[in-house]
Order: structure tokens, then sequence, then C-alpha cells
């Protein structure tokens, strides 16, 4: 396998495997990519009277997504990504990778340089074609806000030349984030299970929510955090 240089990039993007590049964007090794329009940001509902967290149980063995509301950087202008606040975002780039060619994703360092962080999940394997790169963003710092806007230099992308998959083992065929035209959170996949314990817990596949209460420190008493797993407990009555 061998990293594509900036010749070979500029193929790339003649051949289609890139499109929707900007101008100056091919570097000696990569190909600079922007932001694009939508943003999934993590919905959580507070309870003005309680004060009380509603927490979504995530089970991972099934595949579930987190509780998202989308955001559009054109109509409904930049999004503000608060200390320690997680969202998905999407590249305004398209990709249409052939069975012979692999890329992976890198966060800019003037980005990292002011605590912008991208999970490790920037792998796009041969025959991924027909979509947007989903991005997932975390604001690392404790006391600064990062602002998100459309066609922001967001990272870029290395292309690896290699050779050709098999058909049936592309991504093409057994990718499930093929041809996704906008930002995407998590896709069960129908064709493929994951087993970690006994069949009562593979079965559990319903959602399960707890609930989470602050009760305020007084001159008494220590501040109080209740958890519960009880759908039915709304948590104390009186705070």
């Amino acid at each position: 396998m061998s990293l594509i240089s900036y010749n070979g990039l500029l193929s790339l993007i003649d051949a289609g495997v890139i499109t929707r590049v900007a101008e100056g964007a091919v570097n000696s090794a990569s190909i600079d990519i922007r932001l694009g329009e939508f943003v999934l940001t993590e919905h959580c509902e507070i309870s003005p009277e309680s004060r009380a967290l509603s927490i979504r149980r995530v089970v991972l063995r099934n595949k579930e997504g987190l509780s998202t509301r989308k955001h559009s950087l054109i109509k409904d202008g930049p999004f503000i990504l608060f200390p320690g606040e997680f969202c998905l975002a999407q590249s305004e780039e398209m990709f249409n990778l052939p069975n012979s060619i692999s890329a992976e994703y890198k966060l800019k360092s003037s980005m990292a340089r002011i605590g912008l962080e991208h999970l490790n999940a920037g792998w796009c394997d041969a025959g991924w074609h027909g979509s947007v790169l989903t991005l997932e963003l975390v604001n690392l710092t404790r006391g600064h806000e990062i602002v998100l806007q459309h066609l922001d230099p967001i990272g870029q992308i290395v292309f690896f030349k290699h050779e050709p998959v098999p058909e049936d083992k592309s991504y093409a065929v057994r990718g499930r984030y093929n041809n996704d035209k906008t930002v995407q959170g998590v896709k069960l996949d129908p064709t493929r299970s994951i087993h970690f314990g006994d069949e009562e817990e593979e079965a559990m596949a319903a959602e399960y929510p707890v609930s989470v209460s602050f009760i305020p420190p007084t001159k008494k008493n220590p501040a109080q955090l209740i958890i519960s797993d009880d759908p039915d407990d709304e948590g104390p009555a009186t705070m």
C-alpha cells in the first residue's frame, strides 16, 4: 500500500474519486476538506421544574444511535460547540472510492491547537462511494466555545493505493454508509449480529431510561445525585 502524493491526488479529482474540492485544496500528500451544511447535535431534555436530566441508555451491541437534532449551518447559522460538547458534522466534499483506493481523515493541527478533537474513526475502506464524510467532533477545552461555520476548513484526507479488493469484500457491497448525502448517525446492519453475553442479555433490545436528579446542598445536607433506572420514578417530589 502506498501513499498518493500531489500529482496522483490531481488524478483522483479528475476521476471523480473526490468531488466538490475547493480551489487550492490539494497539498503535497493530502486534500483539505471543509465543513458541509449539516450538524447533528446531541438532544438532551432537562425538566425545568425538577432540574432532572433525562439520560437515554445506548446499547452498544444493538448499534443504537444517539438522540440528536439536525442543525443547518446555512439556514440556522453557525453552530456553537460548548466545552465538553459532542456533535456529528459532515464534509462538503463527496467520495467515490474504487476498490483499489482507501482513505483516512486527519484533523488539521490548527484545529487541534484550539482544542477541537476528532474521534479516531476516520478510516474509509475501498469501495465506499456516493457519500460525504461524517465527522465526530468534540470541544476539549474547559472555557472556550468553538464556532463551526459552513465551509470552514476542518481537516485533510489522505489516500492510499493498494491491490484491488475482491468485489464481494468491497465496502460497496458490505458497507452500511454508502450513498449518504448528508451527515449520518449509527445505522443498524440487518445482515450482521454481535454476540457478547448470554441469550437473555443479547435479547435485551429495549431502551432503558435513567432518571438523574440533582439536589442542591443546604446548610444541613450536602449535595445529592439521585440515579434511578425505574422508568416510572420521576425523582424526588421536592427539590
